[in-house]
C-alpha cells in the first residue's frame, strides 16, 4: 500500500526528469505499480481510510511521484455531473487541445508539493488524450473541465513540469482574457 512518504516530494530532481516509456504490453510489475497508485487515490478519499494512515487526498498520482520513472498515471474522480473518471494510464500523450485556456479558480496542488502555491494554473480548456490500460489496449478520451486539468496535471509529471511552472511570476492571478474558471 502506497502512504505519504512513499511519495517523493518536490525538492527531489526525480521530479524534474522526464519518465522513459513504457514496453507494451506493460508487464505484470507495472501493472501492479498503477493498481497500487489506483487504490492510494481510492483510500485517500475515504475518510476513515485516510485518517487511519494520515494520507493526503487525491484525484491523481503519477509513477514519477512514487519515484518510478515511467510514463504511467491514475487518476481518480468525478465531473459536475458525476461522471467517474477512474484510468490507469500508459504512455498517455495529448493528441488536440483547444486554444481556450482554463483554470481552476481555487488554484492547483500537488501530493509532492507540501505548500499552498498561490496562483492560477492555465491549462488547455478542452483535450483529447490516448493512451494504453493496464491490458495494453488503447484508450483514447476527450476530456474538459476537471477532468481535462487533472489528466494535464498528471501528463506534466511524466515531463518533469511542476504545476507552478505555469502560474506567471510577475502575476499569479493574471487571466488570460476567455479563460474559463472552473470551480472545485
Amino acid at each position: 500500500m502506497i502512504l505519504m512518504k512513499d511519495i517523493i516530494r518536490e525538492d527531489n530532481p526525480v521530479l524534474r526528469e522526464v519518465a522513459k516509456e513504457v514496453p507494451l504490453p506493460p508487464s505484470q510489475e507495472d501493472i501492479n505499480i498503477l493498481n497500487s497508485m489506483q487504490e492510494y487515490l481510492k483510500n485517500s478519499q475515504d475518510p476513515e481510510i485516510s485518517e487511519k494512515y494520515g494520507l493526503r487526498a487525491g484525484v491523481g498520482l503519477a509513477a514519477p511521484q512514487i519515484n518510478v520513472l515511467k510514463r504511467m498515471f491514475a487518476v481518480r474522480l468525478e465531473d459536475d455531473n458525476g461522471k467517474k473518471y477512474h484510468y490507469s494510464l500508459i504512455n498517455p500523450k495529448i493528441i488536440s487541445h483547444s486554444v481556450e485556456k482554463a483554470y481552476l479558480t481555487a488554484g492547483e496542488g500537488c501530493l509532492s508539493v507540501d505548500r499552498v502555491v498561490p496562483g492560477y494554473v492555465m491549462r488547455h480548456a478542452r483535450i483529447t488524450i490516448k493512451g494504453y490500460d493496464i491490458e495494453g489496449k488503447e484508450i483514447k478520451l476527450r476530456l474538459k473541465g476537471l477532468p481535462a486539468i487533472v489528466f494535464q496535471h498528471e501528463l506534466d509529471h511524466l515531463n518533469g513540469i511542476m504545476f507552478y511552472d505555469h502560474i506567471n511570476d510577475s502575476n499569479p492571478f493574471y487571466i488570460p482574457e476567455g479563460a474559463i474558471p472552473i470551480e472545485r
